[in-house]
């Protein structure tokens, strides 16, 4: 009996250890010189228990009643810990909903006329549309001229922050840009069938199109693939967002044809967004913008090529806002940060969209405990440069929407200071870090249970710091070696 509970503690004391070793490998991987630091030191302690452990096996203090005792006790502790920390707590059943269950109250779709993007890059001074829009929003006026005089994520102010030495960089970003404003041409983003295929529909089954088009999308690059119906209350009221001279949509009203929505995410690079709010950042969010637009107007095409209609959403064209359809796809959920955050990458990800009436299987919402982390870890808006992100622990009633509020005013004023879309809020979540074999089983950890939240959100800011600095940037992007 008692070689057998030496037997058995023995194997957990290595197991710690071990899991404590490839936590200090992950986090020199990862670059992080203080995680690094800790994690060697809690290694090293694994190390030291483990041995004393074996010392005293083999002086036989655990064949007595004493260390029989304490080895009865260390076993209770421990299992008694592990049921707590891997049992399944109860579900949000908010989450479960999607992003209907944020609804509390009447909700009025956006108009995509008044977002900061919209006013910002399609705009004019003087022109027509211009005076409208501003004659009903007068208050809007003098903060958007300020805007535009600073400058933006895109343009002659790429990479301010890094500079003299961001050229590179800003180049290697307008690469990008060139994608989806090519692809966000009517016939690009609304596809017609080709003209060597048969006039009539392709039939498919539900369940075989669903596969099909989900298997296509993962074939052309998505990272994560999901299907979701179209709730109308996501999409946008009238169009804003104007290229290529098209302003007879301006102010449209934008109407709800499509049933269903493919909704896609790209993984962003750990590397590439670790200097963030460095130029290297701003590189990997159009180089995945550019990927979404060929993504979504692949799946587009694929579509309309069977014979239904589609519509590609991407940087450049969107009907709706991409994190309700992604929620409802059953691809994460909404973070503190006004961003999605997801099982498999955290918020280190770009959506896209194809809407289309192909018939097709929706997937459901998922429960992966973000809320409640969110509600605990604050890191993000601890962090926020330009104090963006509200640091209350309760989401407040936004549009009939109970969620936290991204100010995205003063997000977007800051990124026209630093030449990037910043991106710091989604280097320092917790759920940003790579997938290593630690990470991964922390990450399994809190997405089923209430108390490993509160445990590892602790530990994030013990390992990590409260206020995690930039990473150092890929040799290829340093702006400081020129």
């Amino acid at each position: 009996m008692t070689s057998v509970l030496i037997f058995i503690v023995g194997l957990a004391f290595s197991v710690q250890a071990f899991i404590g070793f490839i936590f200090l490998v992950s986090c020199i991987w990862e670059k992080e010189r203080r995680a690094t630091l800790f994690s060697g030191l809690q290694f090293m302690g694994m190390l030291a228990v483990l041995v004393v452990f074996f010392f005293l096996s083999s002086i036989g203090f655990f064949e007595t009643a004493l260390g029989l005792a304490v080895l009865i006790a260390g076993l209770l502790v421990a299992g008694s810990l592990a049921f707590l920390l891997t049992k399944r707590t109860a579900p949000n059943h908010q989450a479960l909903q999607g992003a209907k269950g944020l609804i509390v109250g009447d909700v009025k779709r956006y108009d995509e006329r008044e977002i900061v993007f919209a006013r910002r890059r399609s705009l004019r001074p003087g022109s027509e549309h211009y005076k409208i829009f501003y004659q009903k929003h007068p208050g809007l006026e003098e903060v958007d001229a300020r805007k535009r005089a600073q400058g933006g994520s895109l343009g002659q102010y790429i990479g301010t922050i890094d500079r003299p030495h961001e050229g590179p960089n800003a180049a290697a970003t307008l690469a990008s840009w060139a994608v989806p404003i090519h692809l966000s041409k009517p016939d690009a983003y609304n596809p017609q069938p080709s003209p060597n295929l048969r006039e009539e529909k392709i039939n498919l089954s539900p369940e075989e199109a669903t596969e099909k088009v989900k298997g296509y999308a993962q074939s052309v690059g998505a990272d994560l693939v999901g299907i979701t119906e179209v709730n109308p209350l996501w999409t946008y009221s009238h169009r804003g967002e104007i290229y290529h001279e098209n302003w007879e949509d301006w102010g449209k009203e934008i109407k709800v044809n499509h049933k269903y929505a493919v909704v896609f995410a790209m993984e962003m690079s750990f590397e590439m967004v670790g200097p963030a709010p460095h130029s290297p950042t701003v590189i990997e969010s159009m180089r995945n913008y550019a990927r979404g637009a060929f993504i979504a107007t692949q799946v587009a095409g694929f579509i309309a090529n069977l014979g239904y209609s589609a519509t590609a959403n991407h940087l450049l064209h969107y009907d709706s806002p991409m994190v309700p359809l992604a929620v409802d796809a059953g691809l994460g959920e909404l973070g503190r940060l006004g961003y999605l955050i997801t099982k498999q990458f955290g918020p280190r990800i770009r959506l896209g969209a194809v809407t289309t009436d192909l018939p097709l299987i929706p997937d459901k919402p998922v429960d992966i405990g973000v809320e409640d982390f969110c509600k605990i870890c604050k890191k993000c808006a601890v962090c926020c440069p330009s104090n963006s992100i509200p640091p209350a622990k309760d989401q407040t009633v936004v549009n009939g929407l109970l969620r936290w509020k991204l100010n995205a005013e003063t997000c977007y004023e800051y990124w026209g200071k630093v030449g990037t879309d910043c991106n710091v809020c989604m280097r320092v979540c917790p759920w940003s870090h790579a997938r290593t074999l630690p990470h991964r089983l922390i990450v399994m950890l809190i997405t089923r249970n209430k108390f490993a939240r509160r445990i590892f959100s602790v530990m994030d800011d013990i390992f990590y710091g409260k206020r995690p600095k930039p990473k150092p940037a890929p040799k290829w992007t340093r702006f400081d070696t020129i």
